[in-house]
C-alpha cells in the first residue's frame, strides 16, 4: 500500500519537476496533534505517532521522529521502503542536514506552504539558495494521490464561561493589546488554534481530543477580527462575538487579508505556528516583529479560578482512576481484559463523572513489552489479553469543564521480577525527587530536571522524552512554553517557572522487548516563602491516585524519599476516600498503606 502511494506521489512530484518533497506532521496552525483530513505523513509513510516528518526523493523515502516514537516507527515501517531516522541519535542526519546532502545545482524542494510554519520554511529556502535549487510550496501533492481523503473538520463552537475561566474576553483583549503596545505592534496575527480558544474564551471538537476551533485571528487597536468556518458559529455564539466586539469572516479569506496588509505595518506574530503561506503573503515592506504569542504565557499561568477547578477536577479523575485501579487489581485473571477493554472500562468510568467533556487524549495502555514503546495505542491487530502478572502501563486523561488531567499508571497484575521492581522503585524515587523541589524564582525546567533524572542517571540510565510538559485548560493536554527537559532546544526555550504554572512529573524507563514503566503526576507551582535571599518556589502535588505498592522495594529508598510517599499517599486517602466505599474504600486503605 504505502510503495504504490510514494510511487503516485513521485508521478505528481516528476510533473512538476520537484526532487524533492517534504510532507511534515502538521495542520496550517501548527498544531500537535491534527484532524483526520490532515494526517499526510500518516497517508504517505504508515507510521501513526503524533510527531515526525516525511521527505520523499525520486529514489529514496525517510521518515524523522523522536525518542518516544523509535521502537514504534521501526515496526510500521517495515515494509513500507520507507528508513527511519532516529532524531538527535549519534550519527543521524537531521533533515536539514539530508536535504543538503541530496540536493544537487538545480534540483527542487516541495512542500504545501500551509502545513510548514515560517521559521522552518526560511530555513528550507536557504538550503534551496545554499543548492542553487528552486522552490515549490504553492499545492498539496498529497491531495493528488489521497482519493477517498476525509473532509475539512468543521463542528460547532461553544462558549467557556468566566466561572470557568476566570477571566472575560473582553480583558484578554486588552491585556494582549497592551503587549502590542509594549512591543509596538500595529497588528497580530494569531494562527495557534489554543491561543485563539483560550482568548475568546470558546471551545470546539475540529481536532479529536483537542477542544478547538479550525481559524485564524486578527488583532489591531480597534479590531479583532476571527477568521472561522461559517459552520462552526451558531446564533448563540455570534451574539456573544458581537457582544464583544469580535467580527467573524470566512476561514478561507484570511490569506487575501494577509495580503491586503498596508506596507510599513508593525506586525506581531510567532514565525514558528504562523505558516510560511501567510508569511510569503505579507508586504515585504511591513515590519516584522517575530516572538512568542503573548497569550501564550498568559494562559500558562492560571488564575485563582482556574487553579481551584483544576483541582476539583483532579479530584474527579482521581475517583475514576482509583475505581479503575480497584477494578484492575481484583479482576485481572479473573475475567476477559484485553489493553483495549481495560482502556475502554477506564474511559466509561471517566464519562461518568460530572463535567467529563471527552478523554484528553487516546488512552495509552501498554502490557508486558507494549508498555516499552513510549507512545503505544494499541489496535485491533496489537490488542493482547492482560495476565495476572507482569506490568501493565497506563498513561490517560481527561477534559472536564474545570479543567484537563493527565496520568500515568504502571500497575503490577502479578508475580514481578526483581528486576521490574527495581526500575519501578527507580521512577518512583525520580517522581518524588522532583515533586518535593524547593527551588528560587528564576528557575526553569531545564535546572529542576537533574532532581528528577539523577538517581536513573547514577545508575547509566535514562528515559528518552522530557520529564514533564505544560498542561492545557481544556485545551491541548501538552501546553508550553513549560517544560522539564535538560536539553535545550529551539522548541525548548528555557522559561522560568511562574506560580500558576501547570507541569506534568513523569519519569520513566522503556527495556524494549520486556516492559515499561512511568509514573506520571500534575504539579502547580506555588510561591514559597520570600526571605532575605530571594523569593522561593515549590510545586503543589494535584494528583491523587495511589502508586502502585506491589511494584515497589522500599528498602532501595531513602528515607526521606519513604516519607514522601506516605505523605502523598495519606493525601490521597484524604481526598479520594469520601467518594469511595465498602470494598473500593477497603482497598483504597491498603493501597494507600505506609511502608
Amino acid at each position: 500500500m504505502i510503495p504504490e502511494r510514494l510511487a503516485k506521489l513521485r508521478e505528481q512530484m516528476k510533473k512538476r519537476g520537484i526532487t524533492l518533497y517534504v510532507v511534515p506532521t502538521s495542520d496550517f496552525h501548527e498544531s500537535e496533534y491534527v484532524g483526520e483530513h490532515f494526517k499526510a505523513r500518516k497517508f504517505i509513510t504508515g507510521f501513526t505517532g503524533s510527531a515526525g516528518t516525511a521527505v520523499i526523493t525520486m529514489d529514496e523515502a525517510g521518515l524523522w521522529t523522536d525518542g518516544r516514537y523509535f521502537v514504534q516507527a521501526a515496526k510500521q515501517l517495515q515494509g513500507t521502503t520507507v528508513t527511519l531516522y532516529k532524531s538527535g541519535e549519534e550519527g543521524v542526519p537531521t533533515i536539514e542536514e539530508y536535504m543538503e546532502k541530496t540536493l544537487k545545482e538545480g534540483d527542487c524542494i516541495g512542500f504545501d506552504g500551509r502545513v510548514v510554519n515560517d521559521a522552518w520554511g526560511n530555513e528550507l529556502a536557504k538550503i534551496a539558495q545554499k543548492k542553487k535549487a528552486t522552490m515549490y510550496v504553492k499545492e498539496d501533492l498529497i491531495d493528488c494521490v489521497w482519493e477517498d481523503r476525509p473532509a475539512m473538520p468543521h463542528e460547532e463552537a461553544y462558549i467557556l464561561e468566566e466561572k470557568y475561566t476566570g477571566r472575560s474576553v473582553s480583558d484578554k483583549i486588552k491585556a494582549v493589546r497592551e503587549e502590542m503596545e509594549k512591543q509596538k505592534a500595529d497588528l497580530h496575527l494569531l494562527s495557534s488554534l489554543y491561543d485563539i480558544a483560550w482568548l475568546l474564551n470558546v471551545r470546539g471538537n475540529d481536532i479529536s481530543y483537542v477542544p478547538v476551533v479550525l481559524s485564524f485571528l486578527a488583532m489591531t487597536k480597534e479590531q479583532c477580527i476571527w477568521f472561522v468556518q461559517e459552520e462552526a458559529i451558531n446564533d448563540t455564539v455570534r451574539a456573544y462575538l458581537i457582544q464583544n466586539g469580535i467580527e467573524t469572516r470566512p476561514y478561507e479569506s484570511f490569506y487575501d487579508y494577509v495580503e491586503s496588509i498596508p506596507a510599513g505595518t508593525s506586525i506581531l506574530m510567532n514565525t514558528a505556528t504562523v505558516n510560511y503561506r501567510v508569511s510569503q503573503s505579507i508586504n515585504k515592506d511591513c515590519k516584522i516583529i517575530n516572538a512568542l504569542e503573548p497569550t501564550t504565557v498568559m494562559k500558562a499561568k492560571k488564575n485563582e479560578v482556574e487553579l481551584e477547578n483544576i483541582r476539583k477536577a483532579h479530584v474527579k479523575d482521581a475517583v475514576a482512576m482509583c475505581k479503575f485501579m480497584y477494578w484492575l487489581k481484583t479482576n485481572v485473571g479473573k475475567i476477559p481484559m484485553t489493553e483495549i477493554s481495560a482502556s475502554d472500562y477506564l474511559e466509561a468510568l471517566r464519562r461518568e463523572q460530572e463535567g467529563c467533556v471527552d478523554l484528553s487524549f487516546d488512552t495509552i495502555a501498554g502490557y508486558a513489552e507494549h508498555g516499552a514503546i513510549v507512545h503505544y495505542a494499541a489496535t485491533k491487530e496489537t490488542d493482547v489479553e492482560l495476565k495476572p502478572e507482569g506490568l501493565l502501563l497506563v498513561d490517560s486523561g481527561g477534559h472536564y469543564l474545570e479543567g484537563t488531567t493527565d496520568i500515568t499508571r504502571t500497575f503490577a497484575l502479578g508475580p514481578v521480577t526483581y528486576e521490574m521492581k527495581h526500575d519501578f522503585t527507580l521512577v518512583c524515587r525520580c517522581n518524588l525527587n522532583l515533586a518535593a523541589a524547593k527551588f528560587m524564582y528564576g528557575c526553569c525546567g531545564q535546572n529542576l530536571d537533574y532532581l528528577a533524572r539523577f538517581p536513573m542517571w547514577a545508575e547509566g540510565k535514562d528515559f528518552n522524552h522530557g520529564t514533564g510538559h505544560g498542561v492545557g485548560y481544556l485545551l491541548n493536554v501538552h501546553e508550553g512554553p513549560n517544560n522539564f527537559h535538560w536539553r535545550i532546544n529551539k522548541a525548548r526555550p528555557a522559561t522560568i517557572l511562574e506560580e500558576g504554572m501547570v507541569t506534568t512529573d513523569e519519569p520513566g524507563i522503556y527495556i524494549e522487548g520486556q516492559y515499561g514503566i512511568r509514573i506520571e503526576n500534575e504539579l502547580i507551582c506555588r510561591k514559597g516563602p520570600k526571605t532575605s535571599y530571594g523569593q522561593f518556589m515549590y510545586f503543589e502535588n494535584i494528583t491523587y491516585v495511589p502508586v502502585d505498592l506491589d511494584a515497589l522495594l522500599p528498602e532501595e529508598m531513602t528515607e526521606t524519599e519513604r516519607e514522601l510517599l506516605n505523605t502523598y499517599h495519606k493525601n490521597v486517602y484524604e481526598t479520594v476516600s469520601p467518594y469511595l466505599q465498602g470494598e473500593e474504600l477497603a482497598w483504597l486503605k491498603h493501597a494507600t498503606r505506609e511502608i
